[in-house]
């Protein structure tokens, strides 16, 4: 009976769910209906799969509209004319047009005209698959109509948007945040009928008992539609399965790839290795995942091609196939990973290999799979409506000042007296309207390859970057059998690929190695030294505080130890207390007996301890006996990914049955479970983690032997997890000069000449774009600037702009004192016509002004950086206005464990972290006055009494503590020091602080 049902992916219109819609249907003893929502196919496949499951009939289709008014409905015959549809709906979607009035003559889809267009259009006569829908209020139009006669072309159209007046209410607000205007100011064609409700078949049948052939008509327009697909346990591959011209062919192709590099891999390959490709490549060929390895082989050869840097990741990692045809870096026979977390028989989708490139390069990636295979599209994700947006969104529908909204927001509770009925009603519907989809998005990297056409699945739309994108996300793409290949972008690999290009220009004559070589950087000393010490500054991955201190614990000293410190670090091994037992394990073999002889001789490798997901597989299997297959059904059900689940409940089962038979008290085997249990969920892959090693090591090699230009990348490609300035400091670290933006030397990122990195202009934070465009390309074209008058009239720029360049300095080339010039700047420029940037033959004649003497002051050059740049170029230490309270140095924490010191240090960063009892305590990371690192421990009570987060140098009392060789202080007292205040506002007081 009804035709024509919305969800709330007819954005900001519909009001609930497609499986809400079911529910409502069952409730009213419906077995079929259409779900058609406006100029959108986003909940159509898994409006069929929920059907399915309830043995109910779907049909799908498409509201067409033009903004709010309704043009005809579109059903699907079946999947030919569901993919006509998308088609139809793509193309206007991309193009941003309107809908005709007339559908185009579908062959596989009916279009149903509503009475009041179809009494417009005048037809003469509709064709075979087009339909007038009657709504309740036509009836009583019908009968005057020039249509009535055309009851065999007619049919019910009750619109169901809606299921009680709170929806309707709902659905008003959403056409006002929509048409972003006061409800008060809300159009009544905007909004849609509060009849258009679901009423029971019965009354249907009443209101239609004179049009009984409407009945009919309906009937069998509803059963004549049959959209099939297969989902979940019976989905069938939708990716392309054949890369090449035939299945066989590409088998061939894999198996050559891979005999043809093998000895590039393993100079020597032993037999283990050459049957572990066996055993590979007959699963790959028996799964059906051939065409996948050599669609990500294509990719990544296009990559090489254009000299792009990349990283393959995930699951992947664990094949062998995929090291040896360059997928990835990772050896799994060294790292003894296991194919069955790749492919097993329990797991019907393609391994998992995420491909990072540099943030700059993905782009072009991306472009290159859209020329190379032809059903492409990027996968869709939607953006929902959050809580706190939705009541800032109603606090303008309703009029509420924004004041009273952000009191609200804040917790502030409201006196009766000033008691405001409209927040209590913006409360309401922000509950009622949080989670609805607010607008489609692309996905992060989720690209997607199919053997049909896109059309087949979905309608697409076109967002800025130009590649068409699916209207679906991952979760229903992955349950119809779409999986989607991950092209990430990452900036580590960004900062590599400059780094290189920055040694190129200086140091020509450096030859570099081949950064794809891996094993060198892993046995070079002088590179593993790095880690053992933490002198990461800017690696990527191990840079982080967390990072340093863990490295300093576990001692890192090579590639094994930093695979593991890359994924000890993550929550399920911190959370299960294990991370420490793994560190002192690690570094006092005596405690590795403590372990359970059992899982001493399963997890060998990390002394008993459970590091990566994979361990989830090896004590299975080993400790408990448990396939390699039902082994990783265990760690995909601990960590959700399990659908069914009676098959999980089997395997634990399975799992404690099997360690009793094996003599295992009942103590131990729940001991092993519960860490299982606590570990699995936020376990890390140790082929992630070695995928990042490799990573790191490239950083850590261009670290040790190209620091300047390695830091200048760093700085181009915007830092990492420190500040900007803390980048700039390591620079002069690694014996680097760091100038400020200078007109004839910068560019707009950071350029390095010799020893000396010139900040670019694009690092001052009021200079525009095109101001920096200009200036640069007057620059390229014309040459070096010879001083502030050339620069003046060759370069059109308003006197503000030039300010900020005069202010940071730009202009030292011409030894004049910055004060003068802004005296200049303003005498030549405040009455300055525009000029044209044209040639001139002859230049004006120069006018002179008398200036006095005026020197500037380094402090005020600091006071002008901080505002320009957000940190000076000098150390905050020189900016105190008093001596320092103490000269205590960071070198010399080792010599006073557990005692007392007072030290000063220059905040880098504080990390806080919620305690049990949900009070937040702070790790700080400070530089002394010989800028090295040391690092802080304030407890609750100190975290609450004194606030670390400002900018500036801090004085630190406390004590002096060592946890395996990572000296800390316990912050018992803090406070920051004042600076010298700017001379410029002398008025202000001695006592000002800098913020």
């Amino acid at each position: 009976m009804y035709l024509n049902c919305h969800s709330y992916y007819s954005l900001r219109y519909g009001t609930f769910s497609e499986v809400t819609l079911l529910d409502l249907a069952q409730e009213n003893g419906l077995q079929q209906l259409a779900l058609t929502d406006i100029n959108n196919t986003s909940a159509c496949l898994n409006f069929i799969k929920e059907a399915q499951e309830r043995q109910m009939h779907a049909v799908v289709g498409v509201d067409i509209r033009n903004g709010i008014d309704q043009q005809y409905v579109l059903l699907a015959r079946n999947n030919e004319g569901y993919q006509e549809i998308n088609e139809f709906l793509t193309e206007h979607l991309h193009q941003k047009k309107h809908f005709s009035e007339t559908a185009p003559a579908f062959k596989n889809c009916y279009t149903i005209y509503p009475f009041e267009k179809a009494m417009g259009l005048k037809f003469d006569r509709f064709r075979e698959s087009e339909y007038i829908g009657i709504a309740i209020r036509d009836l009583n139009k019908l009968p005057f109509s020039p249509l009535a006669g055309l009851r065999d072309k007619m049919v019910i159209l009750k619109t169901v948007s809606f299921r009680n007046k709170a929806d309707y209410n709902a659905h008003r607000l959403l056409r006002t945040i929509d048409l972003n205007t006061l409800l008060s100011k809300l159009p009544v064609q905007e909004q849609g009928d509060p009849e258009d409700k679901m009423i029971a078949p019965e009354v249907l049948r009443i209101k239609y008992q004179d049009y009984p052939e409407l009945l009919f008509n309906t009937d069998r327009l509803l059963k004549s539609c049959k959209v099939n697909f297969y989902f979940d346990d019976h989905r069938v591959n939708q990716n392309q399965i054949i890369y090449g011209e035939s299945k066989e062919d590409d088998a061939r192709m894999l198996e050559e790839l891979c005999y043809s590099k093998i000895k590039m891999r393993y100079k020597n390959p032993s037999l283990e290795v050459y049957e572990r490709v066996e055993k590979e490549l007959t699963a790959i060929k028996q799964m059906d995942f051939v065409s996948y390895f050599l669609i990500n082989h294509d990719i990544l050869e296009y990559a090489r091609s254009q000299n792009y840097p990349h990283i393959g990741r995930g699951s992947g990692a664990n094949s062998v196939v995929a090291y040896i045809i360059g997928i990835t870096n990772v050896d799994p026979i060294e790292l003894d990973l296991y194919f069955e977390r790749f492919i097993n028989v329990f797991r019907s989708s393609p391994p998992d290999f995420d491909i990072d490139f540099s943030s700059f390069e993905r782009d072009d990636v991306t472009a290159y799979i859209f020329r190379r295979f032809k059903n492409t599209a990027l996968m869709g994700t939607y953006v929902t409506f959050q809580y706190r947006a939705v009541i800032r969104e109603l606090g303008k529908v309703f009029g509420v000042p924004k004041f009273e909204i952000d009191n609200h927001l804040k917790g502030y509770k409201r006196k009766q007296s000033q008691s405001n009925d409209y927040i209590d009603l913006i409360d309401k519907y922000a509950h009622y309207i949080h989670g609805f989809p607010n607008y489609l998005s692309v996905h992060s990297g989720g690209i997607i390859i199919t053997q049909k056409p896109i059309a087949y699945y979905t309608s697409t739309f076109m967002p800025p970057k130009g590649f068409q994108t699916v209207q679906f996300d991952m979760n229903i793409a992955e349950e119809v059998g779409i999986f989607k290949f991950d092209i990430l972008a990452q900036r580590g690999l960004s900062k590599i690929k400059d780094c290189l290009e920055i040694i190129k220009y200086n140091q020509p004559d450096v030859t570099l190695p081949d950064m794809e070589d891996v094993e060198q950087f892993k046995n070079d000393p002088e590179i593993n030294r790095l880690l053992n010490t933490g002198d990461c500054m800017g690696v990527f991955y191990v840079e982080s505080p967390a990072m340093r201190t863990l490295m300093t614990k576990l001692q890192t000293n090579d590639y094994l130890n930093l695979v593991a410190a890359s994924s000890i670090i993550r929550p399920g091994v911190s959370n299960g207390g294990m991370k420490n037992e793994f560190i002192l394990r690690h570094r006092i073999p005596e405690k590795r007996k403590e372990a359970h002889p059992v899982m001493l001789e399963v997890l060998y490798d990390t002394y008993g301890v459970m590091v990566y997901q994979e361990d989830v597989l090896k004590v299975a299997h080993k400790f408990a006996g448990l396939s390699l297959a039902e082994s990783d059904i265990l760690r995909r059900g601990m960590r959700g990914k399990v659908k069914s689940k009676g098959q999980f409940e089997q395997i634990e089962k399975k799992f404690k049955s099997n360690c009793l038979e094996r003599g295992y008290t009942e103590q131990l085997t729940l001991e092993v479970w519960d860490q299982i249990k606590a570990f699995a969920g936020y376990a890390f892959a140790k082929g992630h983690s070695a995928s990042y090693a490799v990573e790191s090591y490239q950083s850590l090699y261009l670290k040790k032997y190209f620091p300047l230009e390695f830091m200048t990348a760093v700085l181009n490609n915007g830092g990492g997890f420190y500040n900007i300035e803390t980048y700039v400091h390591e620079i002069k670290v690694q014996g680097g000069i760091v100038a400020a933006p200078c007109i004839n030397n910068s560019e707009h990122g950071n350029r390095i000449i010799g020893k000396t990195v010139y900040l670019g202009m694009g690092m001052l934070k009021t200079l525009s774009m095109r101001a920096v465009q200009t200036i640069l390309n007057n620059r390229n074209f014309n040459g070096h600037y010879k001083s502030f008058d050339d620069f003046l009239e060759r370069v059109n720029i308003g006197l503000e702009q030039l300010i900020i360049l005069i202010r940071i300095d730009a202009f030292r080339f011409t030894g004049v004192d910055k004060h003068v010039l802004l005296w200049e700047a303003h005498l030549k420029l405040e009455n300055k016509l525009p000029q044209h940037s044209d040639p001139v033959l002859f230049s004006p004649k120069k006018v002179n002004y008398d200036i006095p003497e005026i020197t500037s002051e380094a402090v005020i050059d600091a006071y002008d950086q901080i505002e320009l740049l957000s940190f000076p170029l000098c150390s905050y230490f020189e900016l105190l206005n008093a001596p320092l309270p103490t000269h205590f140095k960071a070198v010399e924490l080792a010599n006073y464990i557990n005692k007392q010191i007072a030290i000063c240090g220059k905040l880098v960063t504080a990390k806080g972290t919620p305690t049990k009892d949900k009070r937040l305590m702070h790790f700080g990371t400070f530089l002394d006055i010989d800028g090295t690192f040391f690092d802080t421990v304030h407890f609750p009570i100190i975290s609450e009494k004194y606030n670390i987060q400002s900018n500036g140098v801090y004085y630190i009392k406390g004590k002096v503590v060592d946890d395996l060789g990572c000296v800390a202080i316990i912050v018992d007292f803090i406070e920051r020091l004042h600076i010298i205040p700017d001379p410029r506002f002398t008025d202000v007081g001695r006592n000002v602080k800098l913020m």
